[in-house]
């Protein structure tokens, strides 16, 4: 076990399985401990066969009552120490096996907090979340199981050889004979474990992710019909799955006998050769005896080497998705500068984004500016970039052309974190965590916030009158993302979120999108005092609460079509007055 680092480059088996044992290397005194129990428990095992010799020699055939006396109280002290030494290097290994995968899991998920957007539009949750579960218990099998049978059966092979050499050099060597044959069957074997892992890793996400999206969409499936489709897809994953596993498993029973057979060939060729007439009269039966037990024993640690082998080759496999997670590139952070709290200045400058290279431009070309305080407006048809354009400000993304400056300074020159404390956000897609209500408001960096700062943002936002009437009020857990609650009131609170984090910036994605006509006006109340003296980005469908903006702006293919504000762009009767008497005029005529 080598202190390697963990963030070398993943470039074939040795080298991930060397990286991993990494992660072990801080518990060596552990697996030296181990290691003893090992090799004592190994040890057991040829001082066993070794013991036929004097057993059959000294008590059978030549009657010696001092080998009789002393054979049964030598057997019950070798099963003794077997045992202790057994339990000792077992536990110590899960020990450390347990270890290993704690520190993945939390070196992972720590990366995972630390990767940008990208990155999570471009994997599934359900293949991330299986790479928390089953890879990295496979991992631990690799680390720990697996190194377990390597060095107790390859010392008890190393032991058993070499009683069986000092008993008999000769039918030793016919023995080793076919050592180069399994030798051969294994390399083959890793060979095809391995593929066989790599494609069962993949089909376990697709299991977890088919799963996973049943449980979160199960309102659109029971509202559409779409249990026999679900079912359908989920089959499939799950028959794919079942598919890889038999490989797997026809793989590892299909060679354990083959390998027996050629050792049976091997004993069946021994033994006839120690009946020869020119080896009968060089061993005794005694020794004969401890050499086929020692033989016969030789077969379950080489067994179990053989097998062992499966869970190297899943554990390389599923190490291997585990570090292209974690040597998925992290958010850009290069900036030094720190703001105190900003004035609220946004200016963007000939800005442009696409999502990677060959795509087309999301963001085209975009020039605007937002004094201190003031309110711009944002609306369009949807797929217009209005969110990208206020992601590209939270550096969601990176940007790709010009630049965006927050009070005269590059946010790209600002830390991430820094940048993110003027900010505070509230999306059209409410996220809450399965928490109490208080602990969804004062979120994050707030949590340190008093009881009293939580009741005035959630009051501010409308929210106390129906927390008050949750069975424990704040201390009620929503459940997981707020099922619990209605969907106005999941907005509510993450307005009072936004509230309690008193940013110089904020950004409003469609945040009255889910409430109902009286609580739209209460919030609207709430918004607009809490926009005074800020800068308020909002993403707006409906235009009745955006009419009061300083500037609006209709964004279309990733450009500022139209700009000015609301009489302005009404009397111009363009795009802007267009989707105004769409909305106003045809409700009328409804």
């Amino acid at each position: 076990m080598s202190d390697h680092s963990p963030h070398t480059p993943v470039v074939d088996g040795a080298v991930i399985y060397r990286r991993l044992l990494g992660y072990a290397y801080p518990y060596r005194l552990y697996f030296v401990v181990a290691a003893l129990g090992m090799g004592l428990e190994a040890g057991a095992d040829t001082a066993f066969a070794a013991l036929m010799k004097p057993m059959l020699d000294g008590s059978f055939v030549n009657k010696d009552q001092h080998w009789i006396g002393l054979i049964p109280w030598l057997i019950v002290a070798l099963f003794t120490i077997r045992g202790l030494a057994g339990f000792a290097s077992g536990y110590m290994m899960s020990w450390i096996g347990r270890q290993v995968i704690k520190s993945l899991r939390g070196a992972m998920f720590d990366h995972l907090l630390c990767l940008p957007a990208r990155f999570f539009d471009q994997n599934a949750s359900g293949q991330l979340i299986s790479k928390f579960t089953y890879d990295v218990e496979q991992v631990a099998n690799a680390t720990t199981q697996a190194v377990t049978v390597s060095i107790r059966d390859t010392l008890a092979i190393i032991g058993l050889l070499g009683w069986m050499t000092y008993i008999s050099w000769r039918l030793t060597l016919a023995f080793i004979v076919v050592g180069p044959v399994i030798a051969i069957i294994i390399v083959y074997i890793n060979r095809r474990y391995r593929k066989i892992g790599a494609a069962l890793q993949a089909s376990m996400g697709d299991v977890t992710h088919v799963a996973e999206e049943s449980v979160e969409g199960y309102r659109v499936i029971k509202a559409f019909g779409g249990k026999e489709y679900e079912r359908q897809r989920f089959e499939g994953a799950n028959e794919r799955n079942r598919q890889q596993y038999m490989k797997m498993v026809a793989t590892k029973v299909g060679s354990i006998p083959l390998v027996q057979f050629i050792v049976g060939l091997a004993l069946a060729g021994i033994t006839y050769m120690a009946t020869l007439d020119s080896m009968l009269g060089t061993i005794s039966v005694g020794s004969f005896m401890s050499f086929l037990v020692a033989m016969l024993m030789l077969l379950t640690p080489m067994k179990r080497l053989t097998t062992v082998n499966a869970a190297i080759q899943l554990g390389i496999a599923a190490a291997k998705s585990l570090f292209d997670l974690l040597d998925s590139t992290a958010e850009s952070d290069h900036g030094t500068q720190v703001l105190g709290r900003a004035t609220g200045a946004v200016r963007y400058e000939k800005l442009s984004f696409q999502y990677g290279r060959g795509n087309a431009r999301i963001i085209d070309d975009v020039s605007f500016e937002v004094s201190p305080g003031q309110t711009v407006a944002f609306v369009g048809p949807s797929g217009g970039g209005k969110t990208t354009l206020v992601s590209l400000l939270m550096r969601f993304y990176d940007i790709g052309h010009g630049r965006i400056l927050l009070d005269g300074r590059d946010i790209r020159d600002l830390k991430l974190d820094n940048l993110r404390k003027q900010i505070a956000f509230v999306g059209q897609d409410v996220i809450l965590f399965n928490d109490t209500v208080a602990r969804n408001i004062a979120y994050g960096a707030l949590s340190d916030v008093s009881e009293e700062e939580i009741v005035k943002a959630a009051t501010a936002a409308y929210a106390m009158d129906f927390i008050r009437e949750l069975p424990q009020g704040l201390d009620t857990l929503v459940g997981e993302n707020g099922v619990l609650l209605s969907g106005g009131q999941r907005q509510r609170l993450a307005i009072a979120r936004a509230l309690l984090k008193d940013a110089p910036v904020l950004i409003l994605d469609e945040a009255t999108s889910a409430l109902d006509t009286e609580s739209e006006r209460h919030i609207q109340r709430a918004l607009d005092g809490l926009m005074k003296n800020r800068t308020t980005l909002v993403i707006a469908h409906r235009l009745s609460t955006i009419e009061k903006a300083d500037q609006i702006l209709y964004v279309e293919d990733g450009r500022i079509v139209e700009r000015g504000r609301h009489e302005e762009l009404l009397a111009k009767g363009g795009h802007y007055a267009a989707l105004h008497r769409l909305q106003f005029h045809g409700l009328e005529g409804a």
